[in-house]
């Protein structure tokens, strides 16, 4: 499968257009660079997971930010030479920015994208890995929308499951904003995709 390279608008829940490259819920977005498309496809979502589940890794980052001062505080290490608690300090704050590099790169580079003829999921592992599944619409044989919990129905946000009909049998936006938005979109691609087979047919 071909890579996908993403540069999107911003849309929250009302399809609407704007500019935050950092938006989870983008509709219909008019910059996006998208390796493999036919020319005459249109993206027509692409979504990341939700923002507010970053929360736990950023808090986590705050944490590992304030270590070394905590302990500096406590004394817990004045029996080590200050040089090589200069190195530690160094390499522990290089470990931090990793961690931050890579979570942040693995939200915003996993991507779900929903065009007018297929579907694509882009797993980001790291820089050096990622996995892309795709059907196309008229393999889509059921949605399904999963909202549970508190925080989820708070924030309005879910995992949305595609059964289809191609070599993955299902796909999965997890954690996307406006899942049931999400869902109506694809019923209506699949009933345009119908009567546009319908009309082939006929002509």
């Amino acid at each position: 499968m071909g890579d996908v390279f993403v540069t999107p608008d911003q849309h929250v829940h009302a399809h609407s257009h704007s500019s935050s490259p950092l938006a989870a819920y983008n509709y219909k977005p008019s910059r996006i660079k998208f390796v493999g498309t036919d020319e005459k496809e249109k993206v027509i979502l692409l979504l990341r997971r939700h923002p507010i589940t970053n929360v736990r890794w950023i808090g986590l980052a705050v944490l590992m930010v304030l270590a070394p001062l905590f302990i500096s505080m406590t004394g817990a290490l004045d029996f080590v030479p200050v040089r090589f608690q200069l190195v530690g300090i160094l390499m522990w704050y290089l470990i931090t920015t990793a961690f931050i590099f890579e979570e942040f790169l693995g939200w915003y580079f996993h991507v779900f994208i929903i065009t007018d003829e297929r579907v694509f999921d882009v797993d980001f592992v790291n820089l050096a890995y990622r996995e892309i599944s795709e059907c196309n619409i008229d393999q889509i044989q059921d949605v399904t929308v999963r909202v549970g919990g508190v925080l989820r129905t708070l924030f309005r946000f879910g995992d949305v499951y595609i059964q289809t009909a191609s070599e993955n049998p299902q796909i999965e936006f997890e954690a996307v904003p406006n899942p049931d938005g999400v869902s109506k979109i694809l019923r209506e691609l699949r009933v345009e995709e119908e009567q546009e087979k319908l009309e082939g047919r006929v002509r």
